[in-house]
């Protein structure tokens, strides 16, 4: 089996792909078609040699990869927005007249900035309110941590599940499991078909969820190092280490890709469990659209080597 660094993301009706310096977005559109964007990847993290630098990296990668996600979610939604839809409203207006050209660039920035917000409100402030709210019980520092390191992590996993409901996520969902199986598929040495692709697992190690998993497992160690203080020290406290959570996370996640180590199975495995919502069976219809973006970076990267491009998409 080999080892692969390719990776992607479930976007609407379609996929996107990417390995170190290309990527693929795939999407099916109404009339049936499967249009592809192809695009080579210039990382800023690559370019100033924080991608060798481990532990600082992973905020970094998360960020660049939050803003191609968003790039490739527009690019997915822009196919299916009737003509209502696609007139432009004040906002919009108010965006081109300061931004110009630039203001589809900006408002994926901003949309990124929405989204960190809405997690640090959502994943961090309320989770410690809710701790807070038994410090009248117990000022035992471990237990309050615990209080707080459960109710983020039941957050989480009540957020994923309860927008599984929505028909447009089970969607995504779908998409989800097809990303998962056709990178399995690939890992494997077989033909991409969609028949290939759907005897594999739709549960993969290297998945955004179980990212998210592992950083609310580390937050919860790493905040307990901080005792309880007052509730402005300890948000303080747990946006400052955001990043050292994220980098240790990141490195957690590379190393269960590369090796299969049993000291991180316990680590991985509810991240791994959290899979089983977050993605379901795709169609064969569904696997075709993740195979065209995979093949879209993964014959590109085969073609680069055999020039004697340097750069290797998996080792194996």
């Amino acid at each position: 089996m080999k080892k692969c660094n390719v990776g992607g993301q479930a976007v609407i009706e379609g996929v996107m792909m990417k390995n170190e310096d290309r990527l693929a977005v795939a999407v099916r559109k109404s009339d049936g078609d499967i249009e592809l964007q192809e695009k080579v990847l210039s990382s800023w993290i690559k370019s100033k040699g924080i991608d060798k630098m481990p532990f600082a990296r992973g905020a970094f990668v998360l960020i660049e990869s939050m803003v191609e996600g968003v790039k490739a979610l527009n690019f997915s939604a822009d196919f299916f927005e009737d003509e209502e839809e696609e007139k432009k409203g004040a906002l919009d207006k108010f965006f081109d007249k300061v931004f110009g050209d630039k203001a589809s660039e900006v408002a994926i920035y901003i949309s990124v900035a929405i989204s960190i917000m809405l997690t640090v409100v959502l994943f961090i402030l309320l989770p410690t309110f809710i701790g807070g709210l038994i410090n009248g019980i117990t000022d035992n520092v471990i237990a309050l941590n615990l209080v707080e390191g459960i109710a983020r992590v039941g957050l989480f996993v009540a957020y994923v599940y309860l927008i599984s409901f929505n028909s447009d996520i089970k969607r995504v969902y779908q998409y989800h499991g097809a990303e998962h199986k056709t990178i399995h598929c690939y890992e494997n040495g077989l033909e991409l078909t969609p028949e290939n692709a759907a005897g594999f697992t739709r549960i993969h190690t290297r998945c955004g969820t179980n990212f998210m998993f592992v950083v609310l497992i580390i937050s919860m160690l790493m905040f307990s190092l901080f005792g309880w203080p007052n509730p402005f020290m300890r948000v303080l406290y747990r946006l400052a280490l955001l990043p050292v959570v994220a980098g240790i996370s990141y490195e957690i996640i590379r190393l269960a890709a590369k090796s299969d180590t049993p000291l991180l199975k316990p680590l991985m495995w509810p991240g791994l469990m959290l899979q089983k919502i977050t993605t379901r069976e795709p169609d064969n219809s569904q696997l075709e659209v993740a195979i065209a973006a995979l093949k879209a970076v993964v014959e590109e990267k085969k073609a680069a080597n055999e020039t004697s491009v340097e750069g290797e998409a998996c080792e194996g």
